[in-house]
């Protein structure tokens, strides 16, 4: 029996029922790669009292993070179009591997830039794994729920992030304020304990690097569906980079949805980068370790934003959902940037719950306006290259903060916020059945062709 027998696949790729241990341990993968960007969080505050860094120079960890996104994405697709997505997969958790382990050296050169380095080659893993897992996620099941698939394995992307900032606050961060206590110490004294605060930064990619490990067995030893297209020869369909390109060039859907999703990756990393900051900012007397909680509750609200979305995105369209979660997020980081107490942070952290169903459905959404499916697999791509956002928008949010102060910087994440609202109202016209619709459509078809199936094996007999 040929490996992909066992799968009932359509002929663009989807399948008529979701397998759910291939899917579970997809979406562990989701998982992972938050852990991993949830603890830049928490270097973003090591790195700048240690290395004495502005809010700009800060957000260089998230320009070498999502930047390797964006330059490793298309090899990446490419990669995947010439293997499969399993095979995507395993080469993103070997670098991803490479990365965790490159910590290990930069603790002991102790520079900044080596430090940039290492995240650099885990972003590398990191864009592999996205460009394999989001779009594999969609289609390891019947096509009108891909949507629903995708904010389901995100909902686990945000327990990751939960995970990755308690390893933070308690593997890294201490029951002190690092920057009061640098402030105490000078010369040798000073950089000898710098030394001992970027030595506690290796804690987490330990426990990461022995996962990382065994999930690249565990994927290696288990069989996977293909997702490809199939021609009516039943071989794969593909398409060169030059086909993909003219056909995604007049794409206008997708290519908005590209600076859409550019736009919100930017609003996410922005916040989450500058929540810590803004508390220590505001309140110097705050603990590096109690700041931290504030992310902690970040998450929090983001997965249970996510657990709300994908259940609300059973009954409502999607962009009806998206644009009146958007429109309240915008108010409350308008709220973050000109009230003057600790409410301001409470509403940061609030945020996050309605920043939850954005990314998958702007993903999802982009991805089915590429018709010909010859195409997904590099279109996918470019939808994760739009993560560079979390390179360019948060380093522009440092200036503003250098300029001006940590708490106004996060007006301009509202105003990201807004664009990304503008998009799903553009969408509306494009979305006009509920999924009980949907689904009934979807039942009618199916019925029929069952009712043509049995009167083509009655005419045989």
């Amino acid at each position: 029996m040929k490996p992909n027998e066992q799968w009932d696949e359509t002929p663009d790729g989807y399948l008529k029922k979701t397998p759910i241990f291939q899917f579970a341990l997809i979406t562990m993968l989701f998982a992972l790669w938050s852990v991993a960007s949830s603890l830049n969080d928490i270097l973003i505050t090591q790195f700048k009292t240690v290395f004495h860094l502005s809010d700009f120079a800060t957000a260089f960890v998230q320009s070498a993070f999502y930047g390797g996104y964006f330059v490793i994405a298309i090899p990446a697709a490419l990669f995947i179009k010439k293997t499969s997505y399993k095979m995507g997969i395993i080469a993103g958790l070997s670098f991803f591997a490479l990365g965790c382990f490159m910590f290990f050296p930069a603790s002991h050169v102790a520079t900044y830039g080596v430090f940039l380095v290492a995240i650099f080659i885990e972003a590398i893993g990191l864009s592999f794994l996205e460009t394999s897992s989001d779009t594999y996620a969609t289609l390891l099941g019947p096509k009108r729920l891909g949507t629903l698939r995708i904010n389901i394995a995100q909902t686990m992307n945000a327990l990751g992030g939960i995970v990755g900032i308690f390893l933070g606050k308690y593997l890294v961060f201490q029951e002190t304020n690092l920057k009061a206590e640098m402030e105490k110490l000078t010369g040798e004294a000073a950089t000898r304990y710098g030394q001992e605060q970027l030595a506690r930064t290796l804690g987490p990619y330990k426990y990461l690097l022995i996962i990382l490990l065994v999930l690249i067995v565990v994927f290696i030893f288990t069989k996977f569906p293909s997702g490809r297209p199939k021609t009516t020869t039943g071989e794969v369909a593909s398409a060169t980079m030059g086909e993909t390109l003219r056909y995604l060039v007049k794409n206008r859907r997708f290519q908005r949805g590209v600076l859409a999703q550019f736009l919100y990756i930017g609003v996410q990393i922005g916040i989450w980068s500058f929540t810590i900051r803004l508390a220590l900012e505001m309140f110097p007397h705050f603990s590096d370790r109690y700041a931290a909680n504030f992310m902690l509750y970040s998450y929090v609200c983001f997965f249970v934003g996510r657990t709300v979305g994908s259940y609300l995105l059973t009954r409502f369209r999607e962009t009806r959902l998206l644009t009146a979660f958007i429109c309240v997020g915008v108010v409350l980081l308008l709220g973050t940037a000109f009230i003057h107490s600790i409410v301001a942070i409470w509403l940061a952290v609030a945020v996050s719950f309605f920043m939850g169903p954005a990314w998958p459905t702007i993903y999802s959404r982009t991805l089915e306006t590429v018709e010909d499916r010859r195409y997904t697999e590099t279109a996918g791509a470019f939808v994760v290259m739009a993560i560079v956002g979390g390179a360019v928008l948060p380093a522009l949010q440092g200036l503003l903060s250098d300029a001006t102060s940590m708490q106004f910087s996060f007006l301009l994440p509202a105003i990201e916020f807004a664009l990304v609202a503008v998009y799903f109202l553009s969408e509306m016209k494009h979305d006009k059945l509920t999924p009980a619709q949907l689904k009934a459509i979807e039942e009618t078809k199916g019925a029929a062709a069952a009712e043509a199936a049995e009167d083509a094996d009655t005419f045989g007999d």
